[in-house]
């Protein structure tokens, strides 16, 4: 089964805590700190195999959790780190969260690799933090809280040449004349509901990968019929080839087919507008006037690389691959500049980690959201007053007491963080 589009859940792995400890040793009635740092919580990888093909596993599985690291332990011993969790992927893979629709990765080639959700650090325990003014303190970090998120993963065929035209014109017979594969074929419309791919060879020896593509309908841009699920994997080809039937035998016209693709491909991405392309008369067996040709060369224009064919018949075929061969190997000289959408790597950059925001609840209450607050509110360890105390300390280093003076806070009001409830005092 071919499946090329999935929602999955990642949470990658919370950090261990820090552990308060203190020497224990004979004859030393003072004993130091002693409490080791938490191990880093699993990150989750996604790594190209371009031995797989579709993203049928993710559909049985959608649930991703990576291991926690260990806690910290005694005698300053450091929790042990877990081992990330590597999640294999087909290459082509594009990776976006859900909540934004952010690219977070674009996997492409054999081998590459992308942390998608970074796992938590470690807490430090309480002999991370001995100074001169506290030299025995009392408090140890909880381990950093893993990312949780929805992502969707598409894939985007890696094919050279993708046969793009509306449904029932050819364009599985020709990929079944020119190569091994073998997608089923039959005289009615969406025959092929899945890409095929096969590998192709022309006369003198180049080989190239051909993609069958479902096919298109007028509207298809805007989603219509299979739409986007069609249009993806266009993206990804070097050499486009446009499959006419040019005997218009299920009562359409040749030339209003062949400007109503283009406009769909245009408005997806007008990028693909300017890909190489090759257009294919195909079922020339069926016509009983081939001038019929010539008139469509005219209304296109000459300029076109147009080539008439029957693929059913097997005619004409082999002077089709060694054009194609030729527009790749011309493809792959000028490398065929991509537009802003299709960049190959993303880079995921942290929004301002100091940035908070303060609300009101209905009752009143101030609430406090941030990335960074919200981290340091799950790694303070609440039950010690120590911690307590350098968990303010921080907010009011943060600024977060002055905005909330600004906002008109009184002594005795309520702040609320992440379901954590705290009374002001001035």
């Amino acid at each position: 089964m071919f499946v090329d589009q999935v929602k999955v859940f990642l949470k990658s792995g919370d950090g261990g805590n820090g552990l308060v400890a203190y020497r224990r040793e004979k004859y030393v009635p003072m004993g130091g700190p002693a409490g080791g740092d938490g191990g880093d919580g699993a990150s989750i990888i996604f790594e190209v195999d371009e031995g797989l093909r579709t993203l049928l596993d993710f559909r049985y599985q959608r649930h991703f959790k990576a291991k926690r690291g260990e806690n910290g332990m005694s005698a300053n011993m450091h929790g042990k780190n877990s081992e990330p969790l590597i999640l294999k992927v087909p290459p082509g893979t594009v990776i976006k969260k859900v909540e934004d629709d952010e690219t977070v990765a674009d996997l492409t080639t054999h081998g590459q690799q992308a942390v998608v959700a970074r796992g938590g650090r470690g807490g430090r325990g309480n002999s991370r933090f001995a100074s001169s003014r506290n030299p025995a303190p009392d408090f140890a970090e909880n381990g950093e809280p893993g990312e949780e998120f929805e992502v969707i993963m598409e894939l985007k065929l890696m094919a050279d040449v993708g046969l793009v035209g509306f449904p029932s014109v050819g364009k599985s017979t020709i990929l079944n004349s020119v190569s091994r594969a073998k997608p089923k074929i039959g005289a009615y419309h969406f025959t092929t509901i899945a890409p095929n791919l096969g590998v192709v060879q022309s006369g003198d020896g180049r080989s190239f990968v051909m993609a069958d593509l479902p096919g298109l309908i007028e509207g298809a841009a805007e989603g219509s019929g299979l739409g986007h699920q069609f249009l993806r994997h266009v993206e990804r080809t070097k050499v486009i080839v446009h499959v006419i039937d040019i005997s218009e035998s299920e009562g359409r016209d040749s030339v209003q087919d062949y400007h109503t693709i283009r406009q769909e491909l245009g408005e997806y991405n007008p990028a693909l507008l300017e890909r190489p392309e090759i257009i294919v008369l195909n079922k020339t067996d069926l016509l009983e006037d081939m001038d019929i040709i010539e008139l469509f060369k005219q209304e296109i224009g000459e300029d076109k690389e147009i080539v008439a064919i029957s693929a059913a018949a097997s005619d004409n075929l082999q002077p089709l691959l060694y054009k194609v061969a030729d527009a790749l190997d011309a493809s792959d000289e000028e490398e065929i500049e991509l537009d802003e959408t299709e960049e190959r790597v993303v880079y995921r950059h942290e929004k301002d980690p100091d940035a908070f925001k303060i609300s009101r609840d209905d009752d009143g209450a101030y609430v406090v959201s941030g990335p960074t607050i919200e981290r340091v509110f799950m790694m303070t360890d609440f039950n010690r007053d120590a911690a307590v105390r350098r968990f303010a300390r921080q907010m009011r280093s943060m600024g977060i007491d002055d905005a909330l003076r600004e906002r008109g806070i009184q002594t005795g009001d309520t702040v609320r963080i992440l379901g954590g409830e705290f009374e002001f005092v001035e």
